[in-house]
């Protein structure tokens, strides 16, 4: 087993670790064996009668932990897929109007409709904002008849704007009664991490793990430059718009459950790259794992730093990942004076 091989078996342990903690950890702190108990019982390997405090660990704080993991690998990989068909080292879902579209759709059911659909409203709501966010950036380029990443990267910037705008609206003019679950949810959180929504979020990161793996010759040759990847047979115009849009529909799946979290999917494409080297076939898994392991982490420190008051874990990753553009700055800026 080579180096690479024992990064990622020393990154698993170490996300198992952050699971347990995540599982045990929280306002009411629960010991590991009964946190184990809760997992037989409730998963039916063993017969009895849940506790209450076997009921917070299965009910609440394992799908929560478990959430956390997947949005986090979906996002780096994400981060990943856009930063390499865009050749540019800050994108991530943001910047492209993604998480700004999804989020307008959940404000707009929160300030103006109200839960028409019971619980899958919010999710539907967010998933169908962040799929005509996408489509839009997609008809602008198209209607610009290229795929240049700076073309793409500013018809991004456009709908971001214009679905930023849209929300802040319906915030000032919906029920305020609304703004402090508006606004927590804008900041990211996991509190709607529910059994009954799990499979989604496993379909998202399938989804952009799958195509990801499944391109990533192609995604190897662009880094290249799209002259050169042409003439390696890339179709590098048709790469960009199917990435695009299994990377939209996969942020689409995440926001739609955990509200916007932001530098999750800006961060983690450099600190991977930094263990496995640019290659994709090893790039893509080892993002996955750092960002399940970031998010995880992130989740844990959001429920304990104000405990028992719960901070949008947004706050944190964006705390973090402010920090992390300061130092990429200034090792850039090191670098070039080089």
């Amino acid at each position: 087993m080579g180096r690479f091989g024992l990064l990622l078996i020393f990154g698993a342990v170490g996300l198992a670790a952050l699971l347990l903690i995540s599982t045990v950890y929280g306002t009411t702190p629960i010991p590991a064996v009964d946190a184990f108990d809760a997992v037989l019982l409730g998963t039916g390997l063993v017969d009895g009668e849940m506790a209450p405090a076997h009921r917070i660990v299965f009910d609440l704080r394992l799908p929560r932990a478990l959430f956390a993991a997947v949005i986090g690998a979906g996002l780096g990989i994400v981060g990943v897929v856009l930063q390499t068909t865009t050749r540019n080292d800050l994108a991530d879902p943001f910047l492209f109007g993604l998480s700004s579209g999804a989020a307008a759709g959940a404000v707009f059911v929160i300030t103006v409709t109200g839960d028409l659909l019971g619980f899958w409203t919010l999710p539907l709501a967010a998933f169908c904002g962040g799929l005509v966010a996408s489509g839009i950036v997609l008809a602008l380029v198209r209607g610009l008849r290229t795929s240049a990443p700076e073309k793409l990267i500013l018809a991004g910037l456009a709908v971001s704007f214009l679905f930023s705008a849209i929300t802040n609206y319906l915030i000032f003019a919906g029920d305020s009664r609304a703004a402090h679950s508006v606004i927590f949810w804008m900041l990211g959180g996991l509190g709607l991490a529910r059994w009954e929504t799990f499979p989604l979020v496993c379909a998202g990161l399938l989804l952009i793990l799958t195509y990801a793996l499944y391109r990533s010759r192609w995604l190897d040759a662009l880094l290249t430059g799209d002259l050169t990847a042409s003439t390696l047979g890339v179709p590098v115009q048709g790469l960009r718009f199917s990435m695009f849009f299994v990377a939209a529909l996969a942020t689409a799946v995440f926001v739609s459950v955990a509200g916007v979290i932001g530098f999750v999917g800006l961060m983690v494409p450099h600190i991977a790259r930094g263990i496995a080297g640019p290659l994709h076939n090893r790039l893509l898994p080892t993002a996955a794992l750092v960002g399940a392991a970031l998010l995880t982490g992130s989740d844990i420190l959001s429920r304990l730093l104000l405990a028992p008051q719960e901070l949008p874990v947004g706050i944190v990753t964006t705390s973090i990942g402010s920090v992390f553009v300061f130092i990429l700055l200034f090792r850039t800026a090191k670098y070039q004076r080089k």
